[in-house]
């Protein structure tokens, strides 16, 4: 990428006004919380998370979710749950789409809020436990809640920007789940950082240019996975290539030609990202936590 394309995914200011309506709304409700789950993308567990959450969170019990799981790479996510634990951060790693893992998210949960209810229950009140559910957007938060549920309680989409407004879901033993709206950080100026939420549909296609999202997906792949990029689209020759020469090789193999024999970058482009976001490249994980914590 040059220069021009590295300032171009390097400076977004995406905050809509829902974003800060939404910031206010966590700083208001959570002093009526006794636990919360932060969910992470498995694939990215850094680059998906919201940094600012530590200000809002602050000492509130929390339990990591890496969720999306079947979409990362299973050695990788091993690695994080022993960063996880290493820092005394309790995380597990579950899957909405195969169910694994659900069945231990509740158990987990009247675990970390064990303190509060027993001093409950030492005075004769039973109360709920009130458990604030955060990540940023596309994560999978509502659906994990009505994996939770077993039912759809909550409003689920594949794109960003589905919940909007905080939904109370009470379960009948004796948990009731905040569902709230994920929120970026107002400003991302980890080039890296934001490129890993595009790929993952973190942030909305609109905002940033398709093709410069998929150049850069396709180098990060070539650097990490060949094998499955060789595989997945049947070339060969990829070692050393830019980003923009492995997607027009991918879109003549995939027939994505206009008038005069070139390749319809676009086309090729959304194909690309199509086939990453629903693990027809395969399992990838973009965030190591070798190198960021060692």
């Amino acid at each position: 990428m040059d220069n021009n394309e590295t300032h171009y995914v390097s400076n977004i200011n995406w905050y809509p006004g829902h974003m800060a309506k939404t910031r206010r709304m966590l700083e208001e409700n959570i002093k009526l919380i006794d636990a919360v789950v932060e969910i992470l993308d498995a694939r990215i567990p850094l680059s998906s998370r919201n940094p600012h959450f530590d200000d809002i969170i602050k000492s509130k019990p929390r339990l990591v979710i890496l969720n999306k799981a079947d979409l990362a790479d299973n050695a990788k996510t091993e690695k994080w749950l022993d960063f996880y634990k290493k820092n005394n951060i309790k995380a597990i790693c579950v899957s909405c789409q195969s169910g694994k893992g659900i069945n231990q998210i509740i158990p987990e949960i009247f675990e970390l809020a064990k303190d509060k209810t027993e001093k409950y229950a030492q005075k004769g009140v039973k109360k709920s436990v009130k458990v604030m559910i955060i990540g940023i957007p596309n994560v999978g938060k509502s659906t994990l809640i009505n994996r939770i549920v077993g039912k759809s309680a909550a409003k689920t989409g594949n794109r960003p920007g589905v919940t909007l407004s905080k939904q109370w879901i009470r379960l009948k033993d004796g948990l009731e789940l905040l569902d709230t709206p994920g929120i970026l950080p107002p400003k991302l100026e980890d080039r890296d950082v934001a490129l890993k939420l595009a790929y993952t549909g973190a942030i909305k296609d609109e905002i940033m240019e398709t093709e410069l999202i998929c150049y850069s997906l396709l180098e990060n792949l070539m650097k990490n996975y060949p094998e499955l990029l060789i595989r997945r689209y049947n070339i060969t020759e990829i070692e050393g290539l830019k980003g923009y020469e492995l997607l027009e090789k991918i879109g003549r193999k995939r027939g994505c030609l206009v008038s005069g024999g070139e390749v319809d970058m676009p086309r090729a482009a959304n194909i690309v990202l199509d086939d990453f976001r629903n693990l027809k490249i395969g399992p990838v994980t973009l965030d190591f936590a070798e190198e960021y914590y060692e």
